[in-house]
């Protein structure tokens, strides 16, 4: 439904700092809205829909990568960083989505993916036909093998499973963490630095509000020779090992701050000044050093993403990520599914420890998933989510309560890390089909045509235009939600004292919340402002629920405050 604009949410209009308390949700550009009937969404589907954001209530929308490519990782893979693939549309059809857009009172950050380009980006193609030593390949990683050069020139292995290192026609060798198609660049080079400056400035004079920066705590390397090996037990995954303290010779090292840096200073000179949120899996303790106040304005929760559902690991999580959060001035970010991850409808419903690799592998059926778990724990993980201080980032199709597609047949899947990975991974293709608008069509409402992935019959009842006006729906369920959220969840968090047994209790504000992760009814000191659970008992409150009160009383010295 169309949605009027509201003057003090456009862009520009309330405070520099809106992002400390924004609600975010994620566009995956391939998989939103197809308005030219090839099967791909993109931009002028985007801008078509954002009624659909607006009207949700979240603050800004963040695009996956839209620039030209070669989609070998689904974008990631950019050709050239001042355009837009002519599959995704041209770039006078950003520049009407970012108008759109602002009069909707949504600002846009954009994704950025600085550690590496395509392998068909002009400055990779000349690079191939320069000799070794040239400038060209030293805005690259090239290397000379071992073993007389027949051997990579270190052990370490790629995201996506494999060496990280392809051999070029004439020898030598390039680094690529994630596909071959993906080499990284060389971020010694300060001609990188220089270029990725100016394709920031590109962006932000045409309007955008902001950036992820994909894979921000890979940039910097140390490639002093000889290259330093990694031993057999690294793990094929972005994740630093606790502990490694900055001295990984690829992951989240010191060096990467100077850079950021730098981008915090371009970032300012905006007005009014513009956000950045990293893409960092660095331990958490490290991954805060990436909001000190001169550095990026946020990065990525994954703890949180990953807590057990329990009441212990999940309190600690949430302190912990607060407290590091403010140490550096910075405020919390969390979120519970992105393109990356499976989607949290289906993997809050399985079994703690299960192996998700084997369970892809199984098409989702070993273990078999249990449905209506899912959908109450996931209903009960989004009212925690948005109840808590700081930024909520939400990945589409999560407010339709949206489960993993586990079961997509070997001939469609695009995510190269299964083929990398010989077929022992599956990959991430099963959070990526295209989202529901409508019963019936060839494509739920996503487009004229049947998408690039294919979407499960019984999502049609999950579609938006199904749940919308339906109380009891997940989409229902999130718009009522950030109603709430903006004019009662305000201020620090304050634990409750004395919480019933496996239960988290806390107060925000004019918001209390209370999350049930045990197996029996909880009571309930009052009626429920907002129950995940449709139907709940107005003094109870259900196994894997959650419900949203009215806070009442001054606060007691008993009450633990968390900022």
């Amino acid at each position: 439904m169309p949605v009027a604009p509201d003057p003090q949410q456009t862009p520009g209009a309330s405070s520099a700092a809106w992002w400390r308390e924004a609600v975010v949700y994620q566009i995956y550009v391939r998989s939103f809205a197809d308005s030219d009937g090839d099967g791909v969404g993109d931009l002028p589907g985007i801008t078509a829909r954002l009624d659909h954001v607006a009207a949700l209530g979240a603050d800004a929308v963040w695009l996956t990568p839209f620039y030209p490519s070669p989609m070998a990782d689904g974008g990631y893979d950019v050709a050239d960083y001042r355009d837009v693939d002519p599959r995704f549309g041209t770039l006078a059809d950003a520049e009407d989505l970012l108008e759109r857009a602002h009069e909707l009172g949504l600002r846009v950050i954009v994704d950025v993916v600085p550690n590496h380009t395509s392998d068909r980006h002009a400055w990779f193609t000349e690079a191939l036909h320069a000799p070794p030593g040239s400038a060209a390949r030293d805005r690259y990683v090239f290397r000379d093998g071992r073993d007389g050069g027949t051997a990579p020139p270190s052990d370490w292995q790629s995201v996506f499973g494999g060496p990280a290192w392809t051999r070029a026609e004439d020898g030598q060798w390039y680094l690529h963490l994630f596909a071959p198609q993906q080499p990284d660049l060389n971020w010694d080079n300060p001609e990188v630095a220089a270029e990725f400056e100016d394709i920031l400035r590109f962006w932000l004079d045409l309007g955008v509000d902001g950036f992820r920066i994909d894979v921000a705590h890979g940039m910097a390397k140390d490639l002093t020779p000889p290259l330093r090996d990694l031993g057999p037990g690294q793990v094929h995954h972005r994740m630093v090992g606790v502990g490694a303290n900055g001295t990984h010779p690829f992951w989240d090292r010191d060096e990467v701050h100077t850079i950021l840096r730098s981008w915090r200073t371009l970032l300012n000179a905006y007005d009014p000044p513009r956000a950045a949120v990293a893409e960092s899996w660095a331990e958490l303790d490290r991954r805060a050093l990436y909001t000190r106040p001169d550095e990026l304005h946020q990065s990525f929760n994954f703890d949180f993403l990953g807590a057990p559902w329990e009441p212990r690991a999940l309190r600690a999580t949430i302190d912990r990520s607060i407290s590091l959060a403010v140490s550096t001035g910075a405020a919390p970010t969390w979120v519970l599914s992105n393109h990356d991850t499976i989607r949290h409808a289906s993997r809050l419903a399985l079994p703690p420890g299960t192996d998700l690799d084997a369970w892809l592998r199984s098409d989702g059926t070993t273990p078999p998933p249990e449905t209506e778990l899912g959908r109450r724990r996931a209903r009960a993980a989004a009212l925690l989510l948005l109840a808590l201080p700081g930024s909520a980032y939400l990945y589409q199709g999560e407010e339709l309560g949206l489960p993993e597609v586990a079961d997509l047949p070997a001939d469609v899947l695009a995510d190269p890390v299964h083929k990398r990975s010989a077929g022992a991974r599956k990959g991430r293709d099963g959070c990526r089909v295209p989202l529901p608008w409508r019963p019936g069509g060839p494509s739920l409402g996503f487009g004229p045509a049947p998408g690039w992935l294919p979407q499960p019959p019984d999502w049609a009842r999950l579609s938006v235009q199904e749940q919308t006006g339906d109380p009891d729906s997940t989409l229902e369920l999130y718009r009522a939600a950030l109603r709430l959220r903006r004019t009662h969840a305000t201020g620090p968090l304050e634990w409750n004292p004395r919480p019933a047994p496996a239960t988290l209790d806390f107060t925000r504000g004019g918001l209390r919340c209370v999350l049930n992760l045990g197996p029996d009814p909880v009571p309930l000191p009052a009626p429920a402002l907002l129950a995940a659970a449709p139907g709940t008992d107005p003094g109870t409150l259900p196994p894997d629920s959650a419900a949203w009160l009215a806070a009442t009383g001054p606060r007691t010295p008993e009450r633990e405050t968390r900022a």
